[in-house]
């Protein structure tokens, strides 16, 4: 199911708009930074507290960024913003990519392929680090998608500060590749596995861009 060489690229617009899911941080945050803002010049306190405010406003608003993408060409383009943590086969033939994202990535992970979403399963567990090999066992959201290369396995691994997990469509949803399916608040961790056969075109280490940086290899 990948994109016609001849179609218009979706997300081609330029822009940033926020991410779904942000406001539950973003609004308490952004209302005391004004608040503090406007009162600072008949109230010390509200001075002080106006500066760490407005900070804590304006790197809420940059981790909570939402750019649009021009999606690229592939059979398999990465589901998140981040750094390759390890390439590991696995005992089923299928090759595990998992891609470490930091505070200052974005936050928004999109479907891999085109297809249809059949499972979305939220997994309780604890925080560890997402770069620890305990987060494995850290609360996480597994993903099932039936693609032109079969079922395709994605897992949203929350991290030490990654408390939340935010799925955005259900189990049924047709997705294109590219389209946004979630949000990770703050830094976590993303897994892909690769059905057998299928060969691995990223390195641990290199950087990786939602919906532009293909997966796989010809």
């Amino acid at each position: 199911m990948p994109h016609s060489q001849t179609s218009a690229p979706r997300d081609s617009r330029a822009g940033v708009r926020l991410a779904r899911g942000a406001s539950p941080w973003l609004l308490p945050t952004v209302a005391t930074a004004a608040l503090s803002l406007a009162r600072a010049r008949r109230s010390g306190v509200a001075k002080a507290v106006a500066v760490p405010a407005t900070a804590l406003a304006a790197g809420m608003l940059w981790f909570f960024r939402d750019p649009e993408r021009e999606i690229a060409q592939g059979r398999v383009i990465s589901p998140a913003d981040g750094v390759v943590q390890s390439i590991m086969p696995w005992k089923d033939g299928r090759t595990r990519v998992a891609i470490f994202m930091s505070p200052l990535n974005v936050h928004v992970n999109r479907a891999p392929l085109s297809g249809t979403v059949t499972s979305v399963e939220h997994i309780p567990g604890g925080f560890v680090p997402a770069f620890n090999k305990e987060s494995e066992n850290n609360e996480r959201v597994v993903w099932h998608f039936d693609t032109e290369l079969g079922d395709i396995e994605m897992i949203q691994i929350a991290g030490a500060v990654a408390r939340r997990i935010v799925p955005y469509i259900p189990q049924g949803t047709k997705v294109e590749q590219g389209d946004r399916i979630g949000l990770i608040r703050f830094g976590s961790r993303v897994d892909i596995y690769l059905p057998e056969g299928v060969e691995v075109a990223v390195e641990v280490g290199q950087k990786t861009v939602a919906g532009v940086t293909r997966i796989d290899r010809d």
